[in-house]
């Protein structure tokens, strides 16, 4: 993921930043508890396309 799309890039549900996980190929949104799909280099961002962090996702340090 190019880190210059990466700082564009926002959650769209709370418009707070994303991390991008490699090994897992998402973009994690933290404050929206939400796990975002990377696809072929394209980041999905849609609400209903993300999975749901679990609680030990959540509390991991970053």
């Amino acid at each position: 993921m190019d880190p210059k799309l990466l700082e564009l890039l926002v959650c769209p549900v709370t418009k707070g930043p994303l991390r991008y996980d490699r090994e897992r190929q998402e973009l994690i949104s933290h404050s929206a508890r939400l796990a975002y799909p990377v696809r072929d280099g394209i980041p999905v961002l849609l609400e209903n396309e993300a999975r749901t962090l679990t609680d030990e996702e959540v509390e991991a340090p970053r």
